[in-house]
């Protein structure tokens, strides 16, 4: 029979986002997300000691005052089964980790536990996408493309406009729509490629370089603006390279201030889990919720 830190563990099994905080490694986010865990599993209530008989002898005395043993059934615990003598019932746990964010980014980060390692590399290789909200700053151009980098130029950004802005960023998306047709492996003459399109399932086959599925301005208040990006097989690097060719498209320069995703396949900051609440109860709770969803969406499609 399975004891109650086992039945608990079998319902963490599944797929959950945490939301990463800027500055903090993501490896370090896991190990955190495994130690509570580990804590929760291990507090929860153990199974009652087993029992056995065990025959005592006492010494005792008769009428006439000469002494006799007296021998006595005697149920007792099984010590060897307390857990101060086994340890915890679960000393590691594997949490795995999706499409990881470097140590100066911040946003999205699923996890998985257990089987959910498995539907997390299947959710590694499909083609879903992931969107991202980019700082940038114009005037600048740094050796990192961030705004922690070494200024290597300074420059004019007033004769850039939104109108410009827009110009550019079209011009990208066009070249990227060409890479996503060229890496897609479907023949673009074909009702195949023609439906694929429709469902919005073309998409490169296999790793490819990045690509950019959508771009657009959130907020133009110069020097500083703020992009929305829809992408495949990227790095945050590669997005803060994409800021810095924009001002240069623009005849000026530009740096990456901030760079967070906000949706990771399925996942969005609506389901990521802030750092207070990631203990084993709130993360239980995500992955029910998330089998929940999936379960409705399946349901939906029959």
């Amino acid at each position: 029979m399975a004891t109650p830190a086992v039945r608990m563990f079998r319902r963490l099994e599944g797929l959950f986002c945490v939301y990463k905080p800027p500055g903090v490694h993501w490896k370090l986010v896991r190990d955190s997300v495994e130690t509570n865990l580990l804590k929760g599993l291990n507090s929860t209530p153990a199974k009652p000691l087993p029992r056995e008989v065990r025959f005592l002898t006492s010494a005792g005395g008769d009428a006439e005052g000469q002494k006799a043993l007296t021998v006595s059934a005697v149920s007792l615990p099984v010590l060897s089964h307390h857990p101060l003598v086994t340890g915890p019932e679960f000393c590691n746990i594997r949490v795995g980790v999706g499409h990881r964010l470097d140590a100066f980014s911040s946003g999205v980060l699923v996890l998985g536990v257990g089987h959910g390692n498995k539907v997390l590399d299947d959710l590694y290789k499909t083609r879903v996408t992931r969107d991202y909200t980019l700082e940038g700053e114009f005037g600048t151009a740094t050796d990192n493309f961030s705004h922690t980098g070494r200024v290597v130029e300074r420059s004019t950004y007033d004769h850039i406009t939104l109108d410009k802005l827009d110009r550019v960023m079209a011009m990208l998306q066009g070249v990227n729509q060409k890479a996503l047709l060229m890496h897609s492996n479907v023949d673009m003459h074909s009702q195949e490629a023609y439906e694929m399109a429709v469902r919005g399932l073309l998409g490169p086959d296999g790793k490819s370089v990045p690509i950019l599925t959508g771009l657009r301005c959130l907020r133009f208040e110069p020097p500083n603006f703020t992009l929305e990006v829809q992408c495949l097989n990227e790095t945050q690097k590669y997005l803060r390279k994409v800021i810095h060719e924009i001002g240069l498209e623009l005849r000026s320069t530009a740096v990456c201030k901030g760079v967070r995703r906000t949706r990771d396949g399925p996942f969005t900051l609506h389901d990521a889990l802030v750092r207070h609440r990631w203990a084993a109860a709130d993360i239980m709770q995500a992955i029910q919720g998330y089998h929940s969803s999936k379960k409705k969406k399946h349901i939906s499609q029959e």
